[in-house]
């Protein structure tokens, strides 16, 4: 951080706002402070907008809306605060979680009414945990789609989704279009959505890079970015955060490189940090993972925790009083043969699944497979502690590659060689020959195995109930009975893949207050200085109680700020 009058300081830009960083978080805060009047400037460091949430499901979780009313599955506020007292505790008493409780619902109408950006919640989207409060549907709500074609040539600036998550050539796929592409024969309805789906894919190969037809995390950036170009919002790409500008005790300003060498922006009102959290900061990772979890990571390779370290130089605290330091998914990877690295977050079409089990480096199940992506990687990690278990193995056998496929192995795949030939997947024709192939214990996991292949005939699994919450049996097969999430494993082949502790984004960040202000270590707000998303320390404190939980609270605190900025307080309500 750096130190000079600003009466002596010579200024390259001067502007209201500065926002860093172009995620959900960012650009949220860019758009409420353009609406509200400001000049603004938005600085991205990579060359496209989205980060994360470009790569990500898109959901936001928000109790009580008044969209979730009219799509009628509504939704309570009250009933939230059970389910989060239930979650954490003394920690449900945050004066934070009380605000965002409190103006999540109000931010969707905002941005509704004055902007581009949408959302609807399904009729069935469960929180991961069964407690008291808990909703089936109503709390996370998803974006709406969008025609990318609004976006012109800007189109070129949204961070694509994963790749391992596109099909033929870049189309996007939601959960509820695989059943029409599988099994587009089965019904009249497949064949008719899996027929508009491919027929506007090949239409928009003709003139487009990748699919027109956006979805989850991908429309509610391209959302977004349309709203910030409507209002002719100033983004700046390429444009790294270097250092916070101080006077007298205040942000005033910042230092970015940029490819024609650095320059200094003047932000009269304020600076917003939403660089995307931790990400690939190798000090950051270092700091604060626990062992065993700094390998890999789901964030884009330019987040490198630049809003972070730069509040923390501003005297900003780190907070680190929480639960886990991210949020996990476990992923499995495979180098690809034009050397791209393939990490595939297990989300939840597989793992849910019957017919399969993750088991440790002792050939034991550790965890209901069912659960979420960040549980399950909690009990690996709680696992890892008594018995080796990174990487941990999802166990299958081959009929349930057919059904649902494993990871990157698509549903229906026949031909397995390129998997096995590149260590990807493990094969043994017996338990025992995939026992050696994994190394773990060949009679442990036989009687794993056949522990499990027991309580699938009873549906009652007797070691961590699997298939015993909402969670487990929305994600697992309807259509088996009588556990949804449970079948028996063999006949031979047997199949396992490995799978690694990810970070999905970070739940450490800096200490903020109810509007977004970076705080001290002794719980003063720096002047002119504000963070949100990832760059902020999560309200859930390292649980993650539904869908949308980063997302959510990442607009919400967003337009809290930029409102704050903006000295429209007084439209805060009491914090």
């Amino acid at each position: 951080m750096t130190g000079r009058p600003t009466e002596n300081r010579r200024w390259d830009v001067e502007t209201d706002l500065v926002v860093i960083g172009a995620g959900a978080a960012g650009m949220t805060a860019a758009l409420v402070g353009a609406l509200e009047g400001l000049n603004v400037i938005l600085c991205e460091k990579s060359g496209m907008v989205g980060g994360t949430t470009a790569t990500s499901a898109g959901t936001v979780w928000i109790p009580g809306s008044r969209q979730s009313e009219a799509a009628g599955v509504p939704d309570s506020i009250e009933a939230a605060k059970t389910y989060l007292a239930a979650i954490l505790g003394e920690d449900a008493d945050d004066v934070r979680l009380a605000a965002y409780l409190a103006t999540g619902p109000a931010v969707l109408d905002y941005l509704q009414q004055n902007t581009s950006v949408a959302f609807m919640p399904p009729p069935v989207h469960p929180d991961y945990h069964a407690q008291p409060g808990a909703a089936l549907g109503g709390r996370a709500l998803g974006v709406l789609p969008f025609d990318e074609r609004k976006l012109g040539e800007d189109f070129a600036r949204l961070r694509p989704p994963r790749r391992e998550f596109m099909v033929l050539g870049g189309m996007m796929i939601g959960k509820t279009d695989i059943p029409s592409l599988l099994h587009p024969f089965r019904s009249w309805v497949n064949f008719s959505n899996a027929v508009r789906l491919l027929a506007r894919q090949a239409l928009d190969r003709i003139h487009h890079p990748r699919g027109t037809r956006l979805i989850m995390g991908n429309a509610l950036v391209a959302r977004l970015l349309y709203s910030l170009k409507q209002r002719a919002v100033e983004i700046r790409y390429q444009t790294q955060l270097s250092e916070l500008i101080e006077d007298d005790g205040r942000i005033v300003g910042a230092v970015f490189t940029t490819n024609d060498g650095d320059i200094t922006i003047h932000a009269r009102r304020g600076i917003v940090l939403a660089s995307g959290g931790i990400g690939w900061s190798s000090e950051l990772r270092r700091r604060l993972f626990p062992d065993g979890t700094q390998l890999h990571s789901l964030s884009p390779d330019s987040n490198t925790g630049d809003g972070i370290l730069a509040g923390e130089r501003a005297h900003g605290e780190i907070a680190q009083d929480i639960r886990s330091p991210a949020l996990w998914m476990p992923s499995s990877v495979m180098p690809q043969e034009d050397g791209h690295l393939s990490v595939f977050p297990h989300i939840m079409l597989d793992r849910a699944k019957p017919g399969l089990i993750a088991v440790n480096r002792s050939g034991v199940r550790f965890v209901n497979e069912a659960n979420s992506y960040h549980d399950f990687v909690e009990g690996m990690l709680r696992s890892h502690q008594t018995a080796p278990s990174i990487p941990s193995f999802l166990i299958c056998d081959r009929s349930f590659i057919r059904d649902y496929g494993l990871g990157l192995v698509h549903p229906g795949t026949r031909d397995l060689s390129r998997f096995i030939k590149s260590g990807y997947l493990f094969q043994g024709e017996t338990i025992a020959m995939l026992a050696q192939a994994i190394g773990v214990d060949g009679d442990a996991l036989a009687g794993t195995i056949e522990r499990h292949n027991q309580f699938a005939e009873t549906g009652i699994d007797e070691e961590f109930g699997r298939g015993s919450s909402e969670l487990n049996r929305f994600n697992g097969d309807i259509n088996h009975k009588p556990n949804p999430c449970m079948r028996r494993i063999g006949p031979g082949s047997y199949f396992a893949v490995a799978v690694w502790p990810s970070d999905l984004a970070s739940s450490a960040g800096l200490r903020t207050d109810a509007n977004g202000r970076v705080l001290t270590s002794g719980r003063q707000p720096i002047p002119g200085l504000h963070a949100a998303g990832a760059d902020s320390a999560s309200i859930f404190r390292g649980t993650y109680p539904g869908p949308g939980t980063m997302i959510g609270p990442a607009m919400v605190f967003a337009w809290r700020a930029a409102m704050d900025i903006a000295g429209k307080s007084n439209e805060l309500g009491p914090t």
